[in-house]
């Protein structure tokens, strides 16, 4: 037994009390975790040294920590700049992707071992990109959702779960520097440093409230998950769309959208450092007729060269240019049910359907303790309320609800009050 799975076990029955069934005891205080237990490894960035890797992971035993740091609000794109792996018995590695770009052959050497990740989809993408792709996984953040606890972020599961402290300060740095800082890679290596102890002090405590079959079925889906396909009209996304109504200003954000994307994509640099969405916004609604016009509107300022704001101009032009039939329609093409503000008018039983199913996965998941949106998905219950079955009964509300990727633990849980809520209001 690990120090970490100790102190695991020592604090177990006030942790587990943390997901509100009554106070909990007066805990120590964190011990904070200062260093790797073998110290910093060094950086993996040669093809001969990621053959050692390779073989050392190979070799090792049990499941594999994995992490991965991308540079988020730096560079274009979601790309990993650093990837940390740790399995006992061959310790702790860190990987530069810019000098290892492909990885494909250490996915394989532990492709039958389960990857323990923290919020795994948001590494997952990253980690496909350049080889690495888990069969087998287990995600300690979901397994803390699950479980009931009110703070998932891996520093508070850390902490409230092992009893020791991470550091915070390094999350957000631009991780595409090179070479890396000794601070930052002590952080990098100290994320995976206690995820296999944790992972099993989960499992433990899934276990206990019955809820580990729940997980495994979770667990699976992401791993069996596809690429998500690329988004439709990304461009509808710019923070502060709200504001924008016509449909000619829908083009001007469009234009810009797309010509901000392609000087961030080349430069790869963070779209949002070449051109803030309030400045996209801005351009929209003002509908400037020059550059001298464009340069007085908030996030064009005096700063931004004589080049840039023609750039920025031409696409307004070639917005304000466009004939009425190629300006781009209010709204996304919608797939499945409309918004349920609009319910009342259009369907009010569907709205009334949606209204008592609502009501009852609120009262079924605080029951269970764990997050509605875990117990099934927001989604797929409106799906459900606005195209009910026939005749509702669990085994044809259960039917839709798999038609809409509900794993057989949620359909278990939800199908019987979603039936009695579609029953009780016309289903």
């Amino acid at each position: 037994m690990t120090d970490a799975q100790k102190t695991a076990a020592e604090t177990a029955d006030t942790t587990l009390r943390a997901s509100g069934d009554s106070p909990p005891d007066p805990r120590p205080a964190p011990v904070p975790l200062l260093e790797p237990r073998e110290g910093i490894p060094p950086v993996t960035a040669t093809d001969a040294a990621l053959a050692e890797v390779i073989a050392a992971f190979a070799a090792g035993r049990g499941p594999v920590a994995v992490d991965a740091e991308r540079a988020s609000g730096y560079r274009y794109g979601q790309r990993a700049y650093l990837v940390q792996l740790r399995r006992e018995g061959a310790g702790s590695a860190l990987i530069d992707p810019v000098g290892c770009p492909d990885l494909s052959e250490l996915g394989e050497a532990i492709g039958d071992a389960e990857w323990v990740l923290h919020a795994a989809t948001q590494d997952l993408p990253c980690l496909r990109d350049i080889g690495m792709v888990p069969t087998r996984l287990f995600d300690t953040e979901l397994a803390g959702r699950l479980a009931g606890f009110a703070r998932v972020g891996l520093g508070a599961m850390v902490e409230n779960v092992l009893g020791f402290a991470l550091e915070k300060g390094h999350s957000a740095v631009d991780w595409s520097t090179r070479p890396l800082p000794e601070p930052w890679l002590r952080y990098a290596a100290l994320d995976v440093e206690l995820l296999v102890d944790l992972r099993d002090a989960l499992e433990e405590e899934l276990e206990r409230q019955g809820k580990l079959e729940w997980a495994r079925q979770e667990f699976a889906a992401i791993a069996a998950a596809p690429p998500p396909p690329p988004r439709k009209d990304p461009w509808r996304r710019t923070s502060g769309m709200h504001k924008v109504r016509r449909r000619r200003q829908m083009a001007v954000v469009r234009e810009l959208w797309t010509a901000r994307d392609q000087v961030a994509q080349r430069r790869d640099i963070s779209p949002g450092k070449v051109l803030g969405d309030g400045a996209i916004v801005e351009a929209a609604l003002n509908l400037p007729p020059n550059s001298h016009a464009l340069a007085a509107l908030p996030g064009f300022g005096h700063r931004m060269g004589r080049r840039q704001l023609e750039q920025w101009q031409a696409a307004v032009d070639r917005a304000r240019a466009l004939p009425e039939s190629e300006l781009p329609q209010p709204g996304q093409p919608l797939n499945g049910p409309p918004p349920p503000r609009s319910w009342a008018d259009k369907d009010p039983a569907a709205a009334a359907r949606l209204s008592a199913a609502r009501a009852a996965v609120t009262t079924l998941a605080e029951s269970l303790n764990l997050p509605q949106e875990n117990l099934i998905a927001p989604d797929t219950v409106r799906r459900l309320c606005w195209e009910p079955p026939a005749e509702p009964a669990p085994e044809t509300v259960a039917e839709v609800l798999a038609g809409h990727g509900a794993r057989p633990w949620q359909i278990d849980q939800v199908a019987p009050v979603l039936t009695e809520a579609l029953l009780t209001n016309g289903g």
